[in-house]
């Protein structure tokens, strides 16, 4: 299962995690662990969760998205590992069973969401007592620090002390940014308990060509993982990744 789910596009450190998670659930004797992608977009995480022997229901309203999902489902021939379900975060507890899900996705959800807390708390009833909740959200400090460090210090200030993390009037397709313990407050006042908070994108995704083409790959993915888990270094990657267990 390992290298089937490390073939897939995203960040290394996040997918050793999910990787542990569901042999977790599966050591506790669930062949089959379901997990439920809420915002799932174009199936950049749940097709290959499914190639890997999950059952995985995707909630995502974008017809353009759901269509890119099902081509690279078909692609991988798990077609009839993945339920699509047409719909926004808000309407996830009219589609999918209260405590249904070993594992519940929400990777680029809350910054987008109108009611991070009402979108937490449904997060929350979904996945069953022991079960767990991964989020990834862009971090606020890693976007001031980017911007601090390419001479944009109006934008930065901004970033760093607006309520949201979020430039006023930019044209941001994000609503918000979080740090660190904004994170673990909307964790867990939804219930859940954090077990897990690192970062992703320490350094990689600030690296120009020149730069990246003076190591190997397994040399940024061993300072990747070493880093994501010690602050400072963690505060302030690009995105901060959580899992949270239910109660």
């Amino acid at each position: 299962m390992r290298t089937e789910i490390g073939a897939a596009r995203g960040s290394s450190a996040v997918w050793r995690v999910l990787e542990d998670e569901l042999a977790r659930v599966r050591a506790g004797g669930t062949a089959e662990p379901h997990v439920v992608d809420v915002g799932g977009g174009t199936g950049v995480w749940a097709v290959p969760l499914a190639a890997a022997g999950c059952r995985v229901t995707v909630v995502e309203p974008n017809q353009n998205a759901l269509a890119t999902l099902r081509r690279r489902a078909r692609e991988r021939e798990v077609a009839d590992r993945i339920d699509v379900v047409a719909d926004d975060t808000d309407a996830l507890r009219d589609h999918v069973r209260e405590g249904s899900a070993e594992l519940v996705l929400a990777h680029g959800l809350f910054e987008v969401v109108d009611d991070p807390n009402r979108a937490a708390a449904a997060l929350a009833a979904t996945v069953v007592p022991g079960g767990a909740v991964s989020v990834l959200a862009a971090n606020r400090f890693a976007a001031v620090l980017h911007r601090a460090l390419a001479g944009r210090l109006t934008e930065a200030r901004h970033l760093l002390t607006g309520t949201d993390g979020v430039l006023p009037d930019d044209g941001e397709s994000i609503l918000r940014r979080f740090d660190s313990e904004g994170l673990r407050t909307l964790l867990e006042s939804a219930g859940l308990e954090l077990a897990l908070l690192q970062g992703d994108g320490v350094v990689s995704d600030s690296l120009g060509e020149a730069e990246s083409g003076e190591f190997s790959s397994d040399e940024l993915t061993e300072f990747e993982t070493a880093a994501s888990m010690v602050s400072p270094l963690r505060d302030v990657a690009t995105r901060l990744h959580a899992l949270a267990r239910r109660v």
